[in-house]
């Protein structure tokens, strides 16, 4: 998909304040292309397992945009920016703050 931008549904627990991610989700009818991704959120089926977003930024900035904010989705929105590995990455909360992530 790279330079295009990607996005999926993350599924999976909340518990206090950590969540554990069990599963990502094409979401349907999603759109992708250059400098954006999206979903139309009325098609989606209520699911309480969806957690969040999670996306893709080619640019290498891992920093959500006023766009990103704008369009935030459930508890907490995953941002992999290019070289997309584990430390160009950014999980952040609705208000816009970096929060602390763990791979297992």
């Amino acid at each position: 998909m790279h330079p295009k931008e990607n996005i999926m549904l993350i599924r999976g627990k909340v518990k206090g304040n950590s969540a554990e991610v069990t599963e990502f989700l094409i979401p349907p009818f999603s759109t992708y292309g250059l400098g954006f991704s999206g979903f139309p959120t009325h098609m989606l089926p209520f699911d309480l397992s969806i957690i969040g977003i999670a996306h893709s930024h080619p640019s290498g900035s891992n920093a959500p945009s006023i766009e990103d904010l704008n369009n935030f989705y459930g508890k907490l929105m995953i941002i992999a920016a290019y070289p997309y590995d584990e430390w160009s990455m950014g999980v952040y909360n609705s208000k816009a703050q970096k929060i602390p992530y763990e791979i297992k």
